[in-house]
């Protein structure tokens, strides 16, 4: 799909995308969770913290953009992947300027997660960046190191979606306390109940999960620390521990049985993501039983 990117959305219209955001937190609040209506002071500087994300769903009128599951294709030089394989991409067929990260222009994202019981360390998934042109052959999608005997796993491994996706450009707000709002959590609050995503896949904007105090990207940068201290991650290059070097390059919120509440990040050091090292991408999972 390369050179079918639609019209890119504007700054503007990312605010006026914001107006029932707005509408709500200042006149409105959130009476299920008793938030009182905002002030409008505060509500507007939270509103210029907005960033773009392409959101992809499996339904809508969006670009087709890729795909939950389907076949596995890489190139033969690379590994077999180490985690279950969710989606692919295609960068090329995202709307022009959908995220404000420095993504290659065309090819083929893949993203692959573990929704393994979390322990609060440790990866969960992985990047792969199949560029245009690129010779890939299919592979088997059963070759990562599963859990031989856990029928119950497995079954949530089967259970993830499968099908097309389109992608559309939405804005998108902290889902984090930030300095200077003393409103924050109750702006966060009505932020989740007025963006009304659920069971996509996002790529860039905010980290998101059920506790997201703090930033879920500090928890993430921290996680890949303690990896490649332990020799587990990384191959032993140095990492940085400082979440301003760090990008949400995705997230998915699964919405699936057995894993209801759960919310996977995939960061990568903005470094690496400019060298297209998405090797390096670090991946956690928070799941709230």
């Amino acid at each position: 799909m390369v050179g079918n990117r639609v019209a890119r959305v504007t700054d503007d219209e990312l605010r006026e995308m914001l107006i029932p955001f707005r509408t709500q937190a200042v006149e409105e609040g959130y009476p299920w969770e008793d938030i009182d209506p905002l002030p409008a002071e505060e509500v507007d500087r939270w509103i210029s913290n907005v960033r773009p994300c392409a959101v992809l769903t499996g339904g809508g009128d969006g670009t087709v953009a890729g795909a939950f599951g389907g076949p596995l294709l890489l190139p033969a030089e690379v590994p077999d992947p180490e985690y279950p394989y969710l989606a692919s991409v295609d960068l090329a067929a995202l709307p022009k300027d959908a995220t404000d990260l420095p993504l290659p222009p065309d090819g083929l994202l893949l993203l692959f997660a573990s929704l393994d019981e979390p322990d609060g360390e440790g990866n969960y998934g992985q990047a792969i960046y199949v560029p245009v042109g690129t010779p890939v052959e299919e592979r088997d999608k059963n070759t990562w190191k599963g859990y031989p005997g856990d029928d119950h796993y497995q079954k949530i491994v089967d259970s993830y979606p499968q099908g097309e996706l389109r992608a559309r450009t939405e804005p998108d707000l902290p889902y984090h306390s930030l300095p200077g709002f003393p409103n924050a959590e109750e702006l966060v609050a009505v932020w989740c109940d007025a963006s009304g995503r659920s069971g996509h896949l996002q790529v860039g904007g905010y980290a998101d999960q059920e506790d997201s105090d703090p930033d879920p990207l500090e928890r993430l940068a921290s996680s890949a620390v303690h990896e490649v201290k332990r020799g587990r991650w990384g191959d032993g290059e140095p990492v940085s521990g400082a979440v301003e070097d760090w990008v949400l390059l995705a997230h998915w919120n699964p919405n699936i049985s057995g894993r209801e509440g759960a919310d996977v990040q995939w960061g990568i050091q903005r470094a690496d993501l400019e060298a297209r090292r998405f090797d390096r991408a670090f991946s956690t999972v928070y799941w709230n039983p």
